[in-house]
């Protein structure tokens, strides 16, 4: 039994155990408290009057009430509402926070005085508790018509049937807040109403949880609304009756039946969005465990769901709801500091509106502005990225332009660039090439008042609907102009097709999960193919992502990259801006290193396709090839030939229990460096390098045998990363990874290398700079490098003649360094020297 909260005199002790002992039904801590906090109110209120003993009709008909299981907050609400009637008291301090709106509408609705007997009075405050209930129905069945008033009487007619079948489904269903459970779809579905969806969308927000949590089947649906609703609905409701070996791969799974869903109607995401929506609203109500976990998973997925397919104003409060409950006291103070500071900015957003609109105005351009306070969570994200305070984030409002046409967002952009200076590098022109969720707007961040950066955004009409709305403004424009939302609707499209792409290459749903939140998250760049067509990528993109973004036959036959006609590792970031030139080659194929850089879900989900697709015996006759032409390179044919070690490596081989045609099949799919067999084998030979050879990868500790060797072309240092190459004759090669010699090798020649912990060695570099000549700059250039402990060895110059300046010079220092972060202090402080222009490593 639940502890009371305070010493209860005789006889109140025993009506409160009594009522007790017949709540065992409450199940929650919670909803204990609730009726104990309701039980101390109404005996202080007696005992300071002396009055204890008319409490007694207040516990009998609510401990009667308990045993019927009534919910508790109606408990709450009788216990209270009786004790006022026999107290004849109207306390001000009712605790209406605790016992909530639904206790508070059930005590405005209990009145026993009119009934005689104990009886009587039960039955009273079962009908009128009834009778509350249906009350919070009928007014939330009634805001949900008035908010579609925009459907034609018929479609309003089958709303209300939907409205009626949802009731009679959920019927003695309760939320945790206590109203009745239909309220939550009836809530759903007025939030649809408000973004103006159809009937069909409409109906399944109401009937969107009876097939999961009633004994509804989906026949009976289609049988009342027809198989487009039912469909939908079928597609909202979780795989909870399966069984699955944990809580992770059901959830998985019940998102790629969501997923799927979508892609033949992407209404439901839509109606999915709102009950995320409105379950975020009410979570509360939840326990702080539950609360956070929905809270991640609304991060993580449904926030970048409604982002993807354009619901901005969506994705915003899903952040701030998340971040409330993720991180309270980081929100409460936060929002406070807001607050605070909405006070003290309002003059100069005020100021910023209104130089906007008379600008705009004097150059003849019909506008609409508006400004708007950044939402919490953004600002937020921008303090912990940026390691800034409150008080340092200057640009917590943003500012909307809204035009009547393309050619005036051109205008304004102007306009207002005359107003205030632009910040340099910070115009985004998402008209010319709009995001992949629709949405198109000028960006430009502008220096305002006292320096304060002001963001704004300049978009038409119909850009402003599809950024807020996003797909769901396509059904608010089907009879009007439909230019901008059909090419929300197209892209949306495009999307959807990728995500049965990427459920086509998934093995399981765990896998399918992890693919599309890596899609779902929003920063992208734009990067041109040779012939100048713009691929939208990820940000973190690497060339890899680019080839398979182009067709995924020329991502499984790539072999190298140029970025911006240079030969880059495949594993560079892209950049907006970059022309990508992909190198094919009809041996190449995907290996799983490349799951360790791609970052779209459509390249990543391809490479796992197609490692797993090879046959064995295909995989088999490629692992042959690629270990002869590594073999070739380390061994002479002599030794390669020998029975001797064949008869050694098959031994070696059997102890690991394992086969030669296991290892070959191994390499062939990209399980195993050739390079790696071939230095195993090689070191059983004992032929070649007399023993000193290290298996893969190299680890250099700056003792390395006279068989390893750092590459004179790009001389690596610690703290470079790194690759080795197998050179005949000449032993191991080590070269940084962005080298002109590893990006012309055959990555099947290449063995990852490492530095390990390094002996007190030094190691050779060359610097290359330019700067205008001048009195005892060399002397001011040896100190740079000395200050930081490196060595000269020597140092040649150049003089030039360039235009503008009389005298030029070109410094070439070969200097010994321990590694590169002191490489990076000398960098530094040769940057810092006025004349130097510029500093290069060779």
């Amino acid at each position: 039994m639940y502890p009371p909260s305070q010493t209860y005199k005789p006889p109140v002790k025993q009506w409160r155990n009594t009522l007790f002992a017949q709540t065992e039904y409450l199940n929650k801590q919670e909803r204990w408290e609730l009726l104990e906090q309701a039980c101390a109110y109404i005996y202080t209120l007696a005992e300071k009057d002396g009055k204890t003993a008319l409490l007694k009709r207040s516990f009998a008909i609510t401990t009667f009430l308990a045993q019927n299981q009534q919910r508790v907050q109606a408990l709450a609400a009788v216990l209270i509402k009786i004790a006022f009637e026999d107290l004849c008291s109207s306390d001000s301090d009712l605790p209406s926070a605790a016992i909530g709106p639904v206790g508070m509408k059930i005590f405005d609705a209990i009145n026993t005085s009119s009934c005689t007997g104990t009886n009587d009075q039960l039955q009273c405050c079962q009908q009128q508790i009834e009778t509350s209930y249906q009350d919070i129905i009928t007014e939330a069945e009634n805001k949900l018509l008035h908010t579609a008033s925009y459907l034609s009487k018929e479609d309003l007619q089958m709303l209300s049937r939907a409205c009626k079948f949802g009731a009679h489904a959920h019927h003695g269903q309760f939320r945790n807040s206590g109203l009745p459970y239909i309220t939550h779809p009836l809530a759903v579905a007025t939030q649809l109403a408000e973004w103006h969806v159809d009937i069909q969308a409409l109906c399944a927000g109401v009937l969107h949880d009876v097939l999961e949590d009633t004994g509804t089947t989906k026949e009976e649906i289609i049988a009342e609304f027809g198989e487009t609703i039912a469909n939908m609905v079928d597609g909202l409701s979780k795989l909870e009756k399966l069984e699955y070996n944990n809580q992770q791969e059901a959830q998985a799974e019940s998102f790629r039946k969501l997923i799927m869903a979508m892609t033949q109607d992407v209404r439901v995401i839509i109606v999915k969005l709102s009950d995320r929506l409105h379950n975020m609203r009410t979570l509360s109500a939840k326990k702080p465990a539950s609360r956070r976990r929905i809270a991640q998973e609304t991060m993580e997925i449904y926030a970048q769901l409604a982002n993807r397919i354009g619901l901005n104003h969506v994705y915003r409060e899903l952040q701030d709801l998340a971040f409330r409950h993720l991180y309270p006291h980081r929100y409460e103070v936060l929002a406070k500091a807001i607050q605070s500071s909405r006070r003290n900015r309002r003059d100069i957003v005020g100021k910023v509106l209104r130089a906007f609109s008379q600008r705009l105005v004097s150059a003849n351009i019909e506008a609409q502005v508006r400004g708007r306070e950044k939402n919490l969570y953004s600002i937020y994200e921008k303090m912990r990225r940026k390691n800034l305070h409150f008080a340092d984030v200057m640009d917590i409002y943003a500012f909307r332009v809204i035009v009547n046409n393309i050619p005036s967002c051109y205008t304004a952009l102007g306009v207002l660039h005359n107003l205030y200076k632009p910040k340099p590098g910070r115009i985004k022109d998402y008209i010319a090439i709009p995001k992949n969720n629709g949405y198109q707007s000028l960006h430009t961040i502008l220096i305002g008042p006292y320096g304060l950066p002001i963001e704004v955004q300049i978009r038409t009409h119909e850009m402003d609907t599809i950024a807020e709305r996003g797909i769901a403004s396509y059904w608010m424009h089907k009879d009007g102009e439909q230019n901008s939302f059909d090419q929300a609707q197209m892209r949306t499209n495009q999307w959807l097709q990728s995500i049965l792409d990427i459920q086509a290459h998934s093995a399981n749903a765990i896998e399918f999960l992890e693919h599309v939140k890596t899609d779902l998250f929003p920063n992208e760049v734009y990067v041109f193919t040779p012939k100048g067509k713009i691929i939208t990528l990820p940000e973190g993109a690497t060339p890899v992502d680019f080839a398979y973004a182009v067709h995924t036959d020329i991502g499984n036959r790539t072999v190298s990259a140029r970025i911006n006609h240079n030969l880059m590792p495949l594993r560079t970031r892209l950049h907006t801006g970059d022309t990508v030139e992909i190198i094919t080659s009809s041996n190449g194929h995907p290996t799983p290193a490349w799951l360790g850089f791609t970052v779209s879900s459509h390249a990543r989900s391809a490479i796992r396709s197609q490692i797993k697709k090879m046959d064995r015996s295909d995989a088999i006759r490629l692992g042959e090839k690629l270990l002869q032409k590594a073999l070739s390179s380390l061994l002479p044919e002599n030794v390669l030939l020998s029975d001797s070690l064949k008869d050694k490596y098959l031994t070696d081989l059997r102890q690991k229990n394992t086969s030669f045609e296991n290892v070959l099949c191994e390499v062939g799919m990209g399980l195993l460096q050739p390079v790696s067999v071939a230095m195993h084998i090689a070191e059983l030979a004992g032929e070649h390098f007399n023993d000193t050879i290290k298996l893969a990868p190299i680890n250099l500790t700056g003792n390395e045998s006279t068989h390893i060797h750092l590459g004179k072309c790009c001389h690596p240092i610690p703290g470079d990363t790194i690759k080795a190459l197998l050179i005949k004759d000449q032993g191991i090669i080590i070269h940084r990874d962005t080298c002109n010699t590893i990006l012309k090798t055959d990555p099947e020649f290449q063995l990852d290398a490492n530095w390990d912990l390094l002996q007190a060695n030094n190691y050779q570099t060359t610097l290359c700079l330019n700067a205008i000549d001048s009195h005892g700059l060399l002397a001011t250039i040896a100190q740079a490098i000395s200050s930081n402990g490196g060595d000269i060895t020597s140092v040649e110059t150049t003089s030039k003649k360039l235009e503008g300046v009389e005298g030029f010079i070109e410094f070439r220092f070969v200097l010994q360094v321990k590694d590169l972060n002191q490489l990076n202090h000398i960098t530094r402080d040769l940057h810092s020297v006025p004349q130097i222009r510029r500093v290069n490593r060779i």
